[in-house]
């Protein structure tokens, strides 16, 4: 039996007015460092498995500070329901407030079936951290199919529309030399600030797959390729380090 289900994050000046686990996705105010609120997604059952529809939404209120994290990975497994799983995340940021976005990796794992869809929305003066990993499959096995799209909206305009499709469900090609050439970890690192109005980032190459590209508009996007979750986390993490001084 397919799971439904949506967990809910409001965050303002005053704390955290509303935090709403459902199902597999239980949420917990965890203990962090300065100003900044942190809330952790801990895994309360297997999921998504097929057919499952899973929603994140967070909003952070004008001057609010929030981090949103996660305690484990998320694997995506096969189900009873042959139909494909959905896990949406939606993310508003008001004026002068910012949310770190930096869960755990998610492993599509053999025989899965995932959309993931992340969209976000920022006010003119947001600041945003979002960190997305996948690992293509468990160690030694080929990986389910996963499509994701990542869609970012600044001051009411569009800022960035990404996607990636991976697993037997994509067209073909997807692991050939010119996508992955047989790499299992992809990530993205995307920071928006807007301070890199008057000074956006430059190009820099990362390392042979992996590369961060300023945007049109004041934000950098960083992909990179890796041969597993330890070698991709250093490269973002050295990148983050690189765009904002600390990992």
């Amino acid at each position: 039996m397919s799971v439904h289900a949506t967990a809910r994050i409001v965050a303002d000046r005053t704390g955290l007015p509303v935090l709403t686990s459902d199902g597999p996705l239980a949420l917990r105010r965890t203990r962090s460092t300065g100003p900044r609120l942190r809330v952790t997604l801990v895994g309360a059952m297997s999921a998504p498995l097929g057919g499952d529809r899973l929603a994140v939404e967070a909003e952070v209120h004008e001057g609010a500070r929030l981090t949103v994290d996660s305690a484990a990975a998320t694997i995506a497994l096969p189900g009873a329901d042959r139909r494909h799983a959905r896990y949406d995340t939606t993310l508003e940021v008001a004026e002068d407030a910012e949310l770190h976005r930096t869960p755990q990796q998610l492993i599509s794992a053999h025989g899965s079936d995932l959309r993931m869809h992340t969209r976000v929305r920022l006010a003119a003066t947001a600041r945003l951290v979002l960190r997305e990993e996948q690992i293509l499959g468990r160690y030694g096995e080929q990986p389910g199919t996963l499509i994701t799209r990542l869609t970012v909206h600044r001051a009411g305009g569009p800022l960035l529309d990404t996607g990636f499709s991976y697993g037997p469900g994509a067209p073909g090609g997807w692991d050939g030399p010119a996508v992955l050439a047989g790499h299992r970890a992809v990530g993205q690192l995307l920071v928006v600030d807007p301070a890199y109005e008057d000074k956006p980032p430059e190009t820099v190459s990362l390392g042979p797959t992996a590369v961060l590209t300023p945007l049109a508009g004041p934000g950098a996007l960083v992909t990179a390729l890796a041969v597993d979750a330890l070698a991709l986390r250093r490269v973002l993490d050295g990148a983050l380090e690189h765009l904002l001084g600390s990992p």
